[in-house]
């Protein structure tokens, strides 16, 4: 586990998409893992300027997110489909027809669920996956209390989640009650993940995340179990970490041998 901390929001959005930039350059057929929120804004708005000065292609890439809101069209204005069509697709290089959200309308949402797990086996498997994390610590719709080996399913969406998501809509009670979301051992089963904090109100759950106990309360806990993860942390994200000195001695040893270290 890498954990990258820089003072600003700006700053860690700039070198997450540099990370992303650095896989699509190494494999320009990347299969990439996408998450909605404020949270990876930033990594998309400078994907965006990358792919507007021709430094980056998303010609070859193929994307999954991971959830959707269930009962929501993708046209949409909160649904996540919306989101990322306005947030990224629409503004780069890629291939629709490449890019996969959940289907939020799905009348058999068990046979939906499956399927899209099928399609991420079938391309290989999610090289890198984008995370922001909730306030409570679930990654994807994970909600608190979610299998650590859980499957892309159906779920009820926890109070707090609802009271979270609600300042996207006119009325709390138009929040949707469930979602589809990838499940915690999909997510674990990508090759690389990366996750995006900013903020004093995620110390707290950044903090149980990377350095408290492995549990299903906190489902981002279970990346403690992943081999290639990288957090990128503003300085507030950040600020209930006991080993911070570890993190940043870490950051130095590799800019001494010029790699990563995992």
């Amino acid at each position: 586990m890498r954990v990258i901390i820089r003072k600003t929001y700006e700053e860690i959005s700039v070198e997450a998409a540099a990370l992303v930039r650095s896989r699509i350059e190494k494999k320009p057929n990347l299969v990439l893992g996408l998450a909605t929120g404020s949270s990876p804004l930033g990594l998309y708005k400078n994907l965006i300027d990358m792919n507007r000065k021709k430094l980056l292609s998303f010609k070859k890439v193929r994307t999954f997110n991971l959830d959707e809101y269930y009962g929501l069209k993708g046209d949409h204005p909160q649904s996540y489909r919306y989101f990322m069509d306005a947030n990224l697709f629409n503004h780069i290089d890629i291939d629709r027809t490449r890019t996969m959200v959940p289907d939020g309308t799905a009348k058999n949402w068990e046979e939906f669920c499956l399927w899209y797990e099928e399609q991420i086996k079938k391309a290989g498997g999610i090289d890198l996956q984008v995370l922001g994390i909730g306030s409570d610590g679930h990654i994807g719709f994970n909600e608190p209390g979610s299998s650590l080996a859980s499957r892309t399913r159906l779920i009820a969406l926890d109070a707090q989640t609802i009271e979270d998501n609600s300042r996207f809509f006119e009325d709390r009670n138009q929040v949707p009650r469930f979602a589809i979301t990838m499940g915690v051992g999909t997510i674990l089963e990508a090759k690389e993940i990366i996750l995006i904090a900013n903020g004093k109100k995620k110390a707290g759950v950044v903090a149980q995340a990377i350095e408290g106990p492995v549990t299903s309360l906190v489902s981002a806990s279970a990346l403690q179990m992943h081999p290639k993860v990288t957090y990128f942390l503003d300085k507030e994200a950040a600020s209930e970490l006991k080993r911070i000195d570890y993190y940043k001695l870490v950051e130095e040893a590799e800019g001494s041998l010029g790699k990563e270290i995992f």
